[in-house]
């Protein structure tokens, strides 16, 4: 049985997956072209689209306003574009399915670890650069050192832990979501029994997928919100 790939392109020696680009590159436009038509005629009363823009911004607002407090509006628009983004990305591979006998055309870019790495890396870059505007750098640096020195390759750790495993988590989720799907639509092809099944199967795990797509979403905003408040926040505050 043969397995589909998906189309790559070497450059300098680096390997590009063009599907994972491609479908990236539409996720982004998929939520500017939301966000874009959403905005646009803008009201006091805010009613239709208007209502979901600003309903999906305050929802995220809300739920990084624990972890990042008065600092909450400083980064409530990162955190939505990633919210948004994430929870795009998470759905998209269920919209359709196109492949040839060798390659595989469509896919959801956080089922695969290289897109869900860069997430983390930005979210730890964020964080990190954030941490030294807030505090200094002597400051910042001296956090590594708390409780008390003996502490620094642990609280490293720490750092690398929190990065592989908002990466992980991610990947995980929506890769065997997808490697089921794929198994269901095997199902389909056995016998005309079996693509009834795997019909109302599909069904059912598509309705699935979307929810555990969105919670996936909002589990990426309240860690990465914890992360930057670990950061920005101080002891006194």
């Amino acid at each position: 049985m043969e397995t589909q790939t998906n189309p790559s392109v070497s450059i300098f020696g680096i390997e590009f997956d063009l599907t994972i680009l491609a479908i990236s590159l539409l996720t982004v436009l998929i939520v500017f072209l939301f966000v874009f038509w959403a905005s646009r005629k803008m009201t006091i009363r805010p009613k239709g689209k208007q209502n979901v823009l600003e309903y999906l911004y305050e929802f995220v607002n809300d739920t990084i306003s624990d972890a990042l407090g008065r600092y909450a509006k400083n980064y409530s628009l990162f955190l939505f574009v990633i919210f948004t983004f994430v929870f795009t990305a998470n759905n998209i591979g269920l919209m359709t399915a196109i492949k040839t006998e060798k390659y595989n055309f469509w896919t959801s870019p956080t089922s695969n670890f290289g897109v869900t790495i860069t997430l983390s890396l930005l979210v730890a870059l964020v964080c990190h650069v954030e941490g030294v505007r807030k505090k200094g750098f002597g400051g910042y640096l001296k956090g590594f050192l708390e409780p008390y020195a003996a502490m620094l390759p642990m609280n490293i750790l720490e750092q690398l832990t929190n990065i592989a495993s908002l990466a992980l988590r991610l990947f995980g989720n929506i890769y065997s979501g997808e490697v089921l799907t794929g198994l269901i639509l095997k199902l389909a092809g056995l016998s005309p029994f079996g693509g009834i099944v795997a019909f109302f199967i599909n069904m059912l795990w598509v309705a699935f997928s979307l929810f555990i797509g969105a919670i996936q979403a909002y589990v990426f905003i309240i860690l990465s919100s914890n992360y930057i408040g670990d950061k920005v926040n101080s002891e006194e505050e």
